[in-house]
């Protein structure tokens, strides 16, 4: 302890060095804290002067950690969030009287199934907000998390990175949707009536397969993908008076902003369910606003997924 230099200690610098772990980028991460990139130059020297070890090294546009960076970032993270949470802790969130803007993340998915009840349920419990809807997916979430200063996002994100943490909501299935008149299909459907019918599908990625085709070609079997998109009320539209089915989610397909009358049964081959989370950085997990709109969220998300489930 007495050989420490404590005069060069400074805890600016573990805040620089998690900025710089996270956006592995001193430009970026000096824009992160609202620094100049001169000042950020200046902590990363004097990191590596504090530690002995260059932390991180360039490498194109991309700065690589070290060894000892990557041994050191959980320590730093949890030095931090021990200042956040029992040190500089914030006080008790009000949201009848906050007067600023949450920002949530949804899927297409999750926006099409709870948006209005989120708006609802947030706009109740703090009139005077502002709310924010961001387009997310698997592929984007991280970065819009980190650019667009989201609060919590909803999909179905797996695999998450250390930043990141989550909380389970509820597990989807699907079902095979379809105008019986225009297809002249009845429920149930077989095997053979399903590969014969056109189908749609919703696609992300512009992708006409999926793990369904995987499947059926192991057992000797092929069905025509007509159309697809990446917009499910497109496809929802599209089924109505065409020879078309689609395998959609459950919840999706029991939604009431229609007018049509398609009809839904099980589909006749195995397609895997999928989880819906709650996610958010961990460095915000904390914060007693984003504690009690984690709470709001999973509570309204439950709500209208059991009112969905409910029988006709």
């Amino acid at each position: 302890m007495s050989n420490i230099n404590w005069r060069g200690v400074d805890l600016n610098l573990l805040i620089a060095f998690s900025a710089l772990m996270e956006t592995r980028s001193v430009t970026k991460a000096a824009n992160k804290l609202s620094i100049g990139q001169s000042a950020m130059s200046h902590n990363l020297s004097r990191l590596r002067t504090l530690l002995d070890d260059p932390l991180f090294e360039r490498n194109g546009h991309q700065m690589i950690a070290t060894a000892k960076a990557l041994e050191l970032a959980p320590v730093v993270d949890q030095i931090l969030q021990v200042i956040t949470t029992e040190i500089l802790q914030p006080g008790a969130f009000d949201p009848e009287h906050y007067t600023g803007l949450f920002k949530i993340g949804l899927t297409d998915y999750a926006e099409l199934l709870f948006a209005p009840a989120l708006f609802d349920a947030i706009q109740q419990a703090a009139p005077r907000s502002q709310l924010s809807f961001y387009h997310v997916d698997r592929n984007n979430y991280q970065q819009a998390a980190e650019t667009h200063g989201i609060d919590v996002l909803i999909g179905s994100m797996t695999n998450l990175p250390r930043e990141f943490d989550s909380q389970y909501l509820y597990t989807e299935d699907h079902v095979c949707l379809f105008d019986a008149k225009a297809t002249g299909l009845s429920v149930p459907i077989d095997l053979a009536r399903y590969i014969q019918t056109p189908q749609a599908l919703v696609s992300p990625d512009g992708q006409l397969a999926s793990q369904v085709d995987q499947q059926l070609q192991q057992q000797g079997f092929q069905r025509h993908i007509a159309v697809g998109s990446s917009n499910f009320l497109t496809i929802r539209h599209l089924l109505t008076g065409r020879n078309l089915l689609c395998v959609v989610s459950t919840l999706m397909a029991r939604l009431d902003m229609f007018n049509d009358s398609l009809s839904q049964c099980p589909p006749p081959v195995t397609i895997p369910d999928f989880d819906i989370n709650m996610v958010w950085l961990k460095r915000n997990a904390s914060h007693p606003r984003l504690a009690w709109l984690r709470q709001c969220v999973r509570q309204t998300i439950t709500a209208r997924v059991t009112e969905l489930r409910q029988p006709d």
